[in-house]
């Protein structure tokens, strides 16, 4: 079979869950598992952690519905909302909770009749300027919403533009505008992102909603000694599957793009673009082979890329090598480096691998 596999480290997963905890011991944090838990397989990361979290978030309802028919009783919080009317009995149903940012929604929420109140997390645009009431409109929307026999547990709820950056100036006007309007309403608040979580204890509400750092990536332009302690979850691996002797000067991959400097031994590494992987990764993105770095040498093929592995001088055809992650020997490859290499960021590149590769799954320790 073709030796491609992303291998998905479950003990990983909860050991970064439970720092998301320790980084805000006063919070309830719910697990961010969208995009079908970032590419990471959004059921089997949901079974992993839910003895361990009180909710989990996902982008719709369809992704809420997968993770229930997967087994998964927990609460769910649609982060988007429910994007039609129509949705609202299988929202109360199951027992969703749903982000409301828009008045169309309220007004649809307040115009159904649930068996239970459902709870409402508001959304406030304190300055991301993508989803959301404006600052000036929530008072009144929040008003409408807790006197409502539809809702429960009344949140206020916002996103944050620039809690991963070294400047906290736009962070901190956005957390000034929230800090007041919460304090005038009395309202629980629901805002810290990933790198919120990490960096900003200011952010740590009622709830934090880390997603990212779940996964091993460290969402910060600035790595801390917090973030050094993350685990990646995915370690993208695959094997030689042929070795090339190429004189100097003599090219490799469409378009010659790389050229050998000297005499060089190419690997040619079962994994491509059709796999999800960067076609944008330039010569010289690290790869793990044995365990030791060295690095892709010309253009990423839609089943192939291949590697210069001149100085490895174990390299043989069936030798091991990781696009990302953690390799046999302990080795790691963060997959925030490769993203850099491929002018992109870990959530691309998580997301992006398809599900041509299979996932296999190392169970959580008891």
């Amino acid at each position: 079979m073709r030796p491609l596999v992303a291998h998905i480290d479950l003990d990983a997963l909860r050991h970064n869950y439970q720092l998301a905890c320790r980084c805000a011991p006063e919070s309830r944090s719910l697990a961010v598992i969208k995009a079908n838990a970032y590419g990471h397989g959004a059921v089997a990361c949901a079974q992993a952690l839910e003895s361990q979290v009180p909710a989990f978030g996902v982008a719709c309802i369809e992704e809420a519905l997968a993770l229930r028919e997967g087994g998964i009783t927990k609460p769910i919080v649609l982060l988007e909302g429910f994007f039609d009317a129509e949705e609202l009995p299988l929202v109360d149903r199951h027992r969703f909770w749903v982000a409301v940012h828009s008045a169309w929604q309220v007004d649809a929420l307040l115009a159904f009749s649930p068996s239970q109140p459902i709870p409402v997390w508001l959304k406030v645009d304190s300055g991301m300027h993508r989803l959301g009431f404006e600052l000036e409109q929530a008072a009144c929307v929040w008003q409408r919403l807790s006197t409502a026999p539809q809702v429960a547990d009344l949140h206020l709820m916002s996103h944050f533009a620039t809690a991963d950056a070294g400047d906290g100036t736009y962070f901190t006007r956005q957390m000034q505008h929230l800090q007041a309007l919460a304090g005038a309403l009395e309202a629980p608040l629901c805002l810290a992102n990933s790198p919120a979580t990490l960096a900003w204890p200011a952010a740590h509400g009622d709830w934090n909603r880390p997603g990212i750092m779940l996964y091993g990536s460290d969402p910060l332009e600035i790595a801390s000694d917090t973030t050094r302690k993350l685990r990646p979850v995915m370690s993208l691996r695959s094997e030689i599957i042929a070795l090339r002797e190429l004189d100097e000067g003599e090219p490799v991959g469409y378009g010659g793009r790389w050229r050998a400097p000297r005499r060089s031994r190419i690997a040619v590494v079962a994994a491509g673009y059709g796999d999800g992987y960067d076609r944008h990764a330039a010569d010289g993105t690290p790869v793990l082979v044995n365990g030791q770095r060295c690095a892709i040498a010309g253009k990423v093929s839609m089943d192939m890329l291949t590697v210069d592995v001149t100085d490895i001088e174990d390299a043989a055809i069936g030798s091991e090598v990781v696009l990302w992650g953690t390799a046999s020997n302990g080795a790691v490859l963060p997959v925030d480096e490769v993203a850099r290499y491929c002018d992109t960021i870990s959530y691309t590149l998580l997301t992006g691998v398809l599900p041509r590769v299979p996932r296999r799954y190392q169970a959580p320790s008891v």
